[in-house]
């Protein structure tokens, strides 16, 4: 290779490139011709091949689709006298089949009287295994990342589900102290015992969504989702008997949807409490639970007559976390956050429709076979 340094230099650079996975090019502009060290060709399994280089686009040719474009250009970058050397690195098609990542970097050592480049010399280092390592950080870092928020959403979900249930624990203590007969008292005892059963339920499915993360991954069943609006009209009993709640449910009691039955219940949870707690103050709450049927999705919805949001002031935030949209002392900006984070985990969306002072409705749809985001 006719490169200018002396005997020892040489001597000393090609041990060093023999050590290091480093190989030599050297491009002559006149000639049209470019020269690879034994050691850039073996990079890439053609260290027997001594025509390799004759054509100048040899190695071009082999770079990956994807990275050609900035290849070229960083190399043009540098004739063009905008950076001092050319640096790239880019993914090479080996002999065998495979690619490699090549660290490439080079500097123009000759020019004619024109000023245009008559030589660049430079080198290919093998970086395959240092890419590799920073992809595998890189995943580790996303999975970290994902596991953090599946962490921040349980915990989101135990102190908003629990406080819920332990409010209406207050409430009734509260109602049985004041109760005067004994009847009732024993229809609040009964109340407590159903409020019982229903905490018992939650903590075994927040139980479920530690097992199901711990094992990297979601538990999907095939629900009954009217059983699931029962229970949830059951854990907010208290709320439903003091406001005088009309509820009504038309959807079929043959609708199963394929889903993960903790997040189900916090869905429907969030939504028929939040249509609860913003209720309008001058009529009787009335909610409406709907459904439809394809062959390609499933779609609930939930309608109340409450307070309504103002979407044109707030309908790019509605569900985002801690945005609250009424002045209400016990709204803190969880629920909409976590069940929309909930029917996303599954391929699903949730959109919403509203009117103030007239009421809204939250539309879920959810896919037939659920598109699990881990």
């Amino acid at each position: 290779m006719d490169v200018i340094i002396d005997q020892y230099d040489k001597l000393k650079l090609q041990f060093a490139t023999e050590k290091s996975r480093t190989g030599l090019w050297d491009f002559n502009a006149k000639k049209s011709k470019i020269i690879f060290s034994k050691e850039s060709k073996e990079i890439i399994g053609f260290e027997n091949d001594t025509t390799f280089g004759d054509n100048p686009h040899d190695w071009n040719n082999r770079v990956h689709p994807e990275d050609k474009q900035k290849y070229f250009q960083d190399f043009q970058d540098h004739l063009n006298g905008l950076v001092p050397i050319y640096q790239n690195e880019h993914r090479v098609l080996c002999k065998d089949g495979n690619y490699k990542w090549i660290s490439d970097k080079g500097k123009i050592v000759e020019k004619d009287e024109h000023g245009n480049a008559t030589r660049i010399i430079g080198m290919h280092t093998d970086i395959t295994s240092r890419i590799k390592e920073r992809e595998h950080l890189k995943k580790t870092i996303d999975l970290i990342s994902k596991q953090n928020t599946k962490l921040k959403s349980f915990a989101h979900i135990v102190t908003h589900n629990l406080k819920e249930v332990a409010g209406n624990f207050e409430s009734l203590l509260s109602f049985y102290e004041e109760a005067e007969t004994d009847s009732e008292k024993n229809n609040l005892i009964n109340y407590l015992n159903l409020l019982s059963g229903s905490l018992n339920r939650t903590l075994i499915n927040l139980q479920d969504i530690v097992a199901v993360q711990s094992n990297k991954g979601n538990k999907i069943d095939h629900l009954h989702v009217n059983t699931f609006i029962e229970n949830t009209i059951e854990i907010l009993e208290v709320l439903v008997f003091k406001d005088k709640a009309i509820i009504k449910n038309t959807i079929s009691n043959a609708l199963y949807i394929n889903f993960n039955p903790a997040y189900l219940e916090s869905i429907l949870h969030n939504l028929l409490s939040n249509a609860l707690k913003y209720k309008h103050p001058n009529r009787v709450p009335s909610i409406h639970f709907s459904a439809k049927d394809n062959d390609s999705e499933t779609v609930i919805k939930i309608t109340d007559n409450g307070l309504g949001i103002d979407l044109k002031k707030y309908g790019d935030s509605i569900f985002g976390l801690y945005k609250t949209f009424h002045h209400n002392e016990n709204a803190e900006g969880v629920g909409l956050y976590l069940v929309k984070t909930q029917i996303e985990a599954f391929g699903g969306s949730i959109t919403v429709s509203s009117e103030v002072n007239k009421g809204s409705t939250f539309t879920i749809k959810l896919p037939k076979k659920p598109n699990l985001i881990n």
